[in-house]
């Protein structure tokens, strides 16, 4: 008898600690970095006050109660890492535009109110957090025209370029301000071409967010990270700002414009990840 309560007790034990090896392998399944797989990245732009942004529709009102309302909403996203469960950084495209470089264009938004970005042959991996640009940074602008030419190409189809000297704009704005909606704004920022030479501040920004669950990159799964992107931040952000005579038409680096880009880099987080 006793050696049959034995039995049962050691067949319970081994079932209990397959049944959490295999939880715990669901988590965070173990995986191959030498296969790849895609991971997508989706950006929902909206007003935290009032939802999704449709362009020439909706209106926010600021932290100072000022009306205002985009007709043109764009920015560049680069330099992309990835960390994964262990802390390993994975970079995708580093300082290289024409793979690493992309436009969020709320033209381009599709049903579910989503601008998609596809990244292909990731590595495949358990990744707990991502790092990206808004902009081009400095060390891949100065790769030269020719070191960028396909991404330069579609950036100045999505007018998103001065000339080459002047370089990239990061982030355009573009609508209307005021109780009426009666007033233009546009907001272009960039770096206007080599900071160095030219004396003149960085506007590239970098946005840092852990993942609510780890997404997992693999060769047959497909997940998805799901930014939402909050507009209030242009003018009601940690530095509020106002759109006047002074500040409707700005595209240089101005006091204005390096605090609209400290705004933006915070507007950023991660709702959730799809893993299916």
């Amino acid at each position: 008898m006793r050696t049959k309560i034995n039995t049962y007790i050691t067949l319970a034990i081994v079932a209990l600690f397959t049944l959490t090896a295999c939880n715990s392998d669901d988590n965070n399944p173990v995986v191959d970095p030498e296969t790849k797989g895609d991971l997508i990245l989706k950006f929902q732009n909206g007003f935290d006050k009032v939802g999704d942004i449709y362009l020439n529709e909706t209106t926010a009102t600021s932290s100072s109660g000022q009306k205002h309302q985009f007709t043109t909403l764009k920015y560049i996203v680069s330099n992309i890492q990835l960390t994964t469960d262990k802390g390993e950084i994975v970079d995708y495209h580093l300082n290289d535009p024409d793979e690493g470089a992309f436009i969020v264009n709320q033209e381009n938004v599709e049903k579910d109110g989503v601008v998609y970005i596809r990244l292909k042959d990731v590595p495949s991996g358990n990744y707990k957090a991502i790092q990206f640009g808004i902009g081009v940074p400095q060390k891949a602008y100065l790769l030269g025209e020719n070191g960028q030419s396909k991404f330069w190409a579609e950036a100045k189809k999505n007018g998103m370029t001065w000339n080459w000297a002047a370089g990239y704009i990061f982030l355009k704005l573009e609508g209307n301000y005021g109780d009426q909606l009666q007033h233009f704004f546009q907001t272009h920022g960039g770096n206007r071409g080599n900071i160095a030479l030219n004396n003149v501040p960085d506007l590239y920004r970098e946005v840092h967010l852990n993942l609510p669950t780890t997404a997992r990159v693999s060769p047959n799964g497909k997940p998805a990270i799901h930014f939402v992107t909050d507009f209030d931040q242009y003018l009601s952000g940690k530095t509020p700002l106002v759109l006047n005579q002074t500040t409707d038409n700005t595209m240089s680096t101005t006091p204005f414009m390096l605090a609209v880009m400290d705004n933006l880099a915070a507007a950023f987080r991660v709702d959730h990840v799809h893993n299916n």
